[in-house]
């Protein structure tokens, strides 16, 4: 491959945030590189539930949503590790879509429409002096750097460069923020259509909900601890500890479970996170890791693209400063995202203890006009 010395923008990362990003200034005709270390389509560790807030948007970016007969989903259930059960309407609703295919899609798109698409690249460092210098190694092309005048990252969880940086929250330390694993599976399963499932357990929550072609995405996500527990074997802790709770005892055991997986990752971290490092623009999970209950982390992820794209075509088009781009960027994400997530951490607490999530689930059972406020605090709006 042949590439361009300059760039107007160049992406590290090639999930949903950077994807709608460069799609959006790709449309607003930019030249936009973007580095993915992967090979689309791949697999994520990822809940695979959108709520609708993100539909209309997709839809701009050129993903058919509506016409792809993916599942809808409606209604929310939640049971305790002691097997109570709770059920009740999601206020907005939303549908069950793979990362394999959502990825791939916005990718194709993106690439249709003239991004530079690198896959299998993995970028070493991001050089900041007036423009950027982007250093990366791929099987690509021959070429090691490109320039660019914008720099955006949304590499996840954690990257090399977080490292490099020696970004601040890899050395604050909290239990209850750090050194969570998630395991998913997609399997053949009776589960109910239009239903998702919050199943909780000892130290941890399975998210299961329907997706694209008769397929179910179950993801749970639980402590190091846990794991270390059970020897290191995943198969051993979902025996001993997910299935003390009667409804994944019943999923587990009579579901199928779809080849290649589970597929898992480990040292989550949800501590805080820079918005802006080193005049990068950070989008997604690698502005702030998004539990699982802040509502809907792919949604929060296309809409942090949104809101950078837009950012940066007005910086581009030398109507703000990179100072303003900057500031500006730090003022909407807190605005749209802080209390959001904030109040999906303290919720998470509530299921992170086997007695507080019965007590939990109880709650809603006595008092079910409560549980749509609550979930309404933790999802946003249509964007």
């Amino acid at each position: 491959m042949e590439l361009s010395d300059q760039y107007d923008v160049a992406i590290i990362g090639g999930g949903l945030a950077g994807l709608s990003s460069a799609i959006e200034l790709r449309l607003a005709g930019y030249d936009v590189i973007l580095f993915e270390q992967e090979k689309y389509p791949f697999h994520k560790v990822c809940g695979e539930y959108v709520s609708l807030e993100s539909i209309n948007y997709l839809q701009h970016l050129g993903v058919p949503i509506r016409e792809m007969n993916v599942p809808s989903i409606h209604t929310l259930v939640i049971t305790a590790p002691n097997g109570r059960e709770f059920a009740t309407e999601l206020p907005l609703g939303g549908f069950g879509i793979s990362r394999y295919l959502l990825d791939d899609t916005l990718a194709q798109k993106a690439k249709s429409l003239g991004v530079v698409v690198m896959e299998e690249s993995k970028v070493e460092q991001a050089a900041f002096d007036e423009n950027f210098t982007i250093q990366f190694h791929s099987r690509l092309t021959k070429a090691n750097s490109v320039k660019a005048k914008v720099c955006c990252a949304a590499w996840g969880k954690k990257s090399n460069i977080d490292r490099k940086w020696n970004r601040s929250f890899l050395n604050k330390k909290n239990k209850r923020l750090d050194n969570f694993i998630a395991v998913k599976y997609h399997i053949r399963s009776a589960w109910p259509a239009g239903s998702i499932g919050l199943h909780n357990f000892k130290d941890g929550y399975c998210g299961i909900s329907n997706i694209e072609e008769g397929l179910t995405c179950l993801c749970y996500m639980t402590t190091a601890e846990n794991l270390k527990k059970s020897n290191n074997n995943i198969e051993q802790m979902q025996q001993t500890i997910l299935m003390n709770n009667p409804h994944l005892k019943e999923i587990f055991t009579s579901s199928t479970i779809i080849k290649d997986f589970p597929i898992t990752i480990s040292q989550i971290n949800f501590q805080p996170k820079a918005k802006i490092e080193n005049h990068v623009i950070m989008m997604g999970d690698t502005a702030g890791l998004i539990t699982p209950l802040s509502g809907n982390g792919m949604s929060i992820a296309l809409h942090t693209g949104k809101i950078a794209s837009r950012l940066v075509d007005l910086f581009l088009q030398r109507m703000i400063t990179r100072p303003q781009l900057e500031n500006l960027y730090c003022s909407a994400w807190d605005q749209n995202f802080s209390s959001r997530l904030s109040k999906g951490r303290r919720l998470q607490l509530f299921f992170g203890s086997q007695r507080t999530s019965n007590l939990f689930v109880r709650f809603f059972q006595l008092f079910p006009f409560l549980a749509k406020p609550v979930i309404r605090m933790t999802h946003g709006k249509t964007f």
